[in-house]
Parts: C-alpha cells; sequence; structure tokens
C-alpha cells in the first residue's frame, strides 16, 4: 500500500504528521525544479509555516523535464516523507506542503498559469546550474541553447525557466497583477542577479517595455542554500516501508543541518522567514562564497578524487587521514579568498562540515556529487584559485581538485573501470580531449574551454603547471597517491 491521505492518518505513532487541513492550503508558492534538494530543505520549511498556521504557503511543484517526482508523488496527494538521519539515530515527518504538481512539457500553458495566478507571491529555484541555460563563466544567457533559441524566438510554449518566467509576467502585468519574487535556490555565484540577466535578456527580446516593468518591481533576492541530500535508493525505500508498513516512493533523506540565507528583497508577501529559522540578511556574498568555497569546493575534490579511487561515500573519504588532511589544506587556501559575515565563525564551520562530511548514515555517494562538473568549478575551486594567484600565493590542494576534474573527464578509474562522464559539457571535452598525447597537451586543450575557465586564470603559467603536475601524479600513480603527497 502507497502513502496517501487516506492511510496518513494510522501513522501518527510512526512519524510526525502534518497537523493542518490541507483542503484550506492556498499555493502561494510555485516551485521551478522538484528534485530532492527542494523536497528536503524549501518544502520543508514551507511545510513549517503551514504548521505554524500560515496557510498561504502551499507549493505547487513544476519539473522543467521528467514525470518522474510527479508520478512518484501523485498516487500519494502529494504526500512524502522527509528522514533525517545523523548517526543510528532518524526522524520521520510527513511533509504536506505540495498541493499540486505539473510537468512543463506535458502541459507548458498549465505552468504558466500557475506561476501568473493571483495567490503566487513566491517563485523559487531548483534546477541545478545548467538549468539556467547560462555560460558558467561570463553567466550570461546562452542564446545557441536550442531551448533558449526557441524561447527567445515564442513564449508561446515555452521551454526554459526565464521563459516561463518571463511569460508569467507578461501575463501579470496584462491583469494589473504585481510581479512574484523569483528565488534561485541553487548553487550559483549571484544567483538573484543572474536569474534577473536572463530574465531581463528574455524579456527584452520580446517587449522592452516589460522588461522595464520587471526590472523596476520585481525582486530577484540572492540566497544561499545548505543542506546535504544524497539521492534516494531502493534500500532507503524499502527500510522505511518496513518501519511505516506503506511504501513512500517520493521519501527524501537529509541530515539535521539545514540552512537558508535570502537577501532581504522582496516584491510582495512572503512568510515569517525569520520566525521558521531562515536568516534575511542585506548582503548574502560572504555567506555564499564560504558555503560554494569550503563546503561544495571540498565536496568537490572528495568526489573526484574519491570517484577515480573507487570510493563510493563521502564519509569513507573522510575516515582517511590523507582524505582529510587534503580537505584542510583546501580549507586552508580557500579561506584566505573570504571575508566572513557577522555571525559565520570559520573555525567552528570547518568544524561542523567535516562532522557532516563523516555522518555515515547518510551515505551521500561521490558520483553524485562528481555530475555537472564543468558548471560547479569556476564558482567552487577557479575563484578561489585565481584570487590566490593574483595575490601571488599558489593553490596546491585546489589545483589537485582541478586536475582530478580533468582526469574525472577521461571515464576511467584508477583501477581501470568504467563510467559514463555525467556533465552537459561532456561531449565538449571528450573533444578537446581526443589525440592529445601528453599530459601537458591534456591540460593545454581543456583550459581552452572558456566556459569554464576565465581566459586570465588559463593563460596563467602557474596554475597551468600546478594542474600538469597534479594531472602527472593522478595519470601515473593514480588518486591515493596523489593524496599522500599533499
Amino acid at each position: 500500500m502507497r502513502l496517501n491521505m487516506a492511510v496518513s492518518g494510522d501513522l501518527d505513532d510512526k512519524v510526525a504528521l502534518p497537523g493542518y487541513d490541507r483542503a484550506k492550503v492556498r499555493p502561494g508558492v510555485v516551485h521551478l525544479g522538484v528534485g530532492a534538494f527542494h523536497r528536503a530543505h524549501q518544502a520543508a520549511i514551507f511545510d513549517a509555516a503551514l504548521r505554524s498556521g500560515d496557510l498561504r504557503w502551499g507549493i505547487v511543484g513544476v519539473s522543467l523535464r521528467s514525470a518522474g517526482v510527479r508520478d512518484q508523488l501523485a498516487p500519494q496527494d502529494g504526500l512524502y516523507t522527509l528522514v533525517v538521519r545523523e548517526g543510528d539515530e532518524q526522524q520521520l515527518r510527513i511533509i504536506g506542503a505540495v498541493a499540486d504538481m505539473l510537468v512543463a512539457p506535458e502541459d507548458p500553458a498549465a505552468v504558466v498559469a500557475a506561476l501568473a495566478a493571483a495567490d503566487t507571491h513566491l517563485v523559487t529555484l531548483t534546477v541545478t546550474e545548467k538549468g539556467y541555460k547560462l555560460d558558467p563563466s561570463s553567466g550570461s544567457l546562452r542564446e545557441d541553447d536550442s531551448d533558449v533559441a526557441a524561447d527567445l524566438a515564442s513564449l508561446a510554449a515555452p521551454r526554459t525557466a526565464p521563459g516561463f518566467i518571463v511569460a508569467a509576467l507578461a501575463k501579470r502585468r496584462a491583469a494589473g497583477l504585481l510581479p512574484f519574487t523569483a528565488i534561485s535556490c541553487d548553487n550559483l555565484p549571484h544567483n538573484g542577479g543572474r536569474l534577473k540577466q536572463a530574465v531581463l535578456t528574455m524579456a527584452r527580446a520580446h517587449d522592452a517595455t516589460l522588461a522595464d516593468w520587471i526590472e523596476a518591481n520585481g525582486a530577484f533576492p540572492q540566497t544561499m542554500v545548505d543542506r546535504i541530500v544524497p539521492a534516494t535508493t531502493d534500500e532507503d525505500i524499502a527500510a522505511l516501508a518496513a518501519t511505516l508498513g506503506v511504501e513512500d516512493r517520493g521519501m527524501v533523506k537529509t541530515e539535521p543541518f539545514c540552512q537558508w540565507v535570502i537577501e532581504d528583497h522582496f516584491a510582495g508577501e512572503r512568510p515569517d522567514f525569520a520566525a521558521l529559522g531562515v536568516q534575511l540578511t542585506k548582503a548574502v556574498p560572504p555567506w555564499e562564497d564560504a558555503k560554494l568555497r569550503l563546503l561544495n569546493g571540498a565536496h568537490s575534490g572528495l568526489a573526484y578524487l574519491g570517484g577515480l579511487a573507487g570510493i563510493d561515500f563521502v564519509d569513507q573519504m573522510v575516515a582517511r587521514d590523507d582524505a582529510r588532511h587534503f580537505v584542510e589544506t583546501l580549507w586552508d587556501e580557500a579561506q584566505t579568498t573570504l571575508s566572513p559575515p557577522p555571525g559565520l565563525d570559520i573555525a567552528s564551520y570547518r568544524k561542523a562540515l567535516m562532522a557532516r562530511f563523516a555522518n555515515s548514515a547518510l551515505q551521500h555517494r561521490t558520483r553524485q556529487i562528481a555530475m555537472d562538473g564543468s558548471q560547479k568549478l569556476p564558482q567552487r575551486l577557479l575563484a578561489p584559485i585565481a584570487a590566490r594567484q593574483e595575490a601571488g600565493a599558489s593553490s596546491p590542494a585546489l589545483c589537485l581538485a582541478v586536475a582530478a576534474w580533468m582526469r574525472w573527464q577521461g571515464g576511467v578509474e584508477d583501477s581501470g573501470a568504467r563510467y559514463t562522464v555525467d556533465d552537459p559539457l561532456a561531449d565538449r571535452t571528450a573533444s578537446a580531449l581526443a589525440g592529445c598525447g601528453s599530459t601537458e597537451e591534456r591540460v593545454d586543450a581543456l583550459l581552452t574551454i572558456d566556459s569554464i575557465f576565465p581566459k586570465a586564470l588559463a593563460a596563467d603559467s602557474g596554475f597551468r603547471a600546478d594542474v600538469t603536475q597534479w594531472l602527472n601524479i593522478l595519470e601515473n600513480e593514480g588518486a591515493l597517491a596523489a593524496l599522500s603527497r599533499v
């Protein structure tokens, strides 16, 4: 039997139930990209708002590509279990905030209508870095992308997140409604500004006065989100079914830690975020840089080195002394490029991060983190390296992480086992590497991809030499040997 409204009342001795009348919930949020991260992070916070008695914050979830999440949640009346794990302990809570699910390719008009509805005050996004259709280096809209080109030509049936937002804002203006607040919750540098730039570029292609209206009245606050959310496995679903007595195909698992920092700039109504534990601030970038360069930067380094070494999980990596030393060294380097905001003690933050990495209950796969590396490198690793190069400082651990990404593009573990490189630029990196004979040639070929590597950094002889040295060690001795040399 599947989890649903009819059976959920029988589970109150096993799991925390929503506790509010879902029939009275109004859909105040449209979320683009209803993956596991959203369901473990923003949806849990909006669910807490509903539990507090503010019933304006139900969620209309939108999948921009596949029907997978809709098909998981529809038989369950939108309910799913949030499983919070730490060590041998876990807490179970049923989330009821998802009021409806739409699949954009099936009915783009329904998505535009939901975004344009008078009750919609917030539009949140977790579409991953590649979902914004932006050049990773410059942040400009990729007008050569086929979906972007289609939306620039016509918004009758949008295909992209910026396209849907512009189409909906046009309908809102025509109806005399104010814009909604659009909140990017992805790991993009200056994510609010980049989303705004993409939306305004799309709007100006259709109606300059619409773009001016959006710029004058809309809001695209910058944000930082932090919660580790590993992929759910069949074993996770089976274990939860054994506990609850019903099957939940939409469950998500996560850690206790949850952080959301939002720039205090909104176009209209919002929940009492402060009461929900969300930090409102005038300056998000210092928080964002700390998270991207410490948590995410270390995660990427661990993912590529661990993946090459055939190590499946992050906790298995940081159980090794050499990997812990690598992480601490990377943090030492990245920390020098930060300007910590008031309230963020870097030493305490680093200690907490290492404890989170070591949480074996999460089973966070290195290969999951290794996905889409071309979209992640610029903000996680290359930005702190560039800052240190300008200051005349080398970055051996950060450069090892970049070299490990380069090695990862070959699709072969140190053991000889093969894997598929899961990245939107996988064809581009494979083409660049084709025919390269030496390590130096491989480094040079990859550094020419200017959508990943800023030209100034790619031309820096010290950076190039450091990465080449590490890649040579990785190719000839393996990832674990490289770790031992840090």
